[in-house]
């Protein structure tokens, strides 16, 4: 295969491994009944009216799997943190006790888990989506290669080595996909 169609089906398959990383990442912030630290990782601290990521102000971490508990390491941002965390809209309750916040992570609701499971559905479409558009820029790429003289069949070899990497690629989304929904749905 010429080396200019190998470099653009090297970077598209890059920014379909990227759409990837970026779906399992989204995911894991998706919580499924147990309490985890990633769970706070957007959360933005109004510090000294900077926003600030609760993780730079704060230690999180997991007592029990039903428990988060934040620490910070200023007893002074106790306040502005349990009010971040309400803000977030994560549905979370913090009880702060003048030393640390606990945040007691109640038992999924099955209305909770459907919206959960909707919400990561439309994760892997974006992630579809990018991969998609990964696609069309290799096959804009050719094109292009075409026209400045390269033979015609080498361009539709190409374009079929970059739909067979987008085929594995949207099924690697949906396999993640039907993990992370029977992880949601289980009881």
């Amino acid at each position: 295969m010429h080396e200019s169609i190998q470099f653009w089906l090297d970077e598209g398959q890059e920014s379909m491994d990227k759409a990837i990383q970026h779906l399992q990442f989204e995911l894991s912030k998706l919580r499924a009944g147990k309490a985890s630290p990633s769970m706070l990782e957007d959360v933005r601290v109004d510090y000294y009216g900077t926003p600030t990521p609760l993780h730079q102000l704060a230690n999180v971490n997991t007592p029990d799997a039903r428990t988060l508990s934040v620490q910070p390491w200023e007893k002074s941002v106790l306040a502005a943190i349990e009010r971040a965390i309400i803000n977030s809209n994560l549905g979370l309750n913090p009880s702060n006790d003048g030393h640390l916040i606990r945040i007691n992570i109640p038992p999924l609701t099955e209305e909770r888990r459907k919206e959960l499971v909707k919400r990561a559905k439309s994760e892997g479409e974006n992630a579809k989506v990018s991969i998609r558009s990964a696609r069309r820029d290799v096959n804009e790429e050719c094109k292009k290669l075409q026209k400045e003289g390269l033979p015609e069949d080498m361009i539709k070899d190409a374009e079929a080595k970059v739909q067979q990497i987008t085929d594995k690629m949207i099924a690697k989304v949906d396999e993640v996909l039907a993990g992370k929904e029977k992880e949601i749905m289980t009881v």
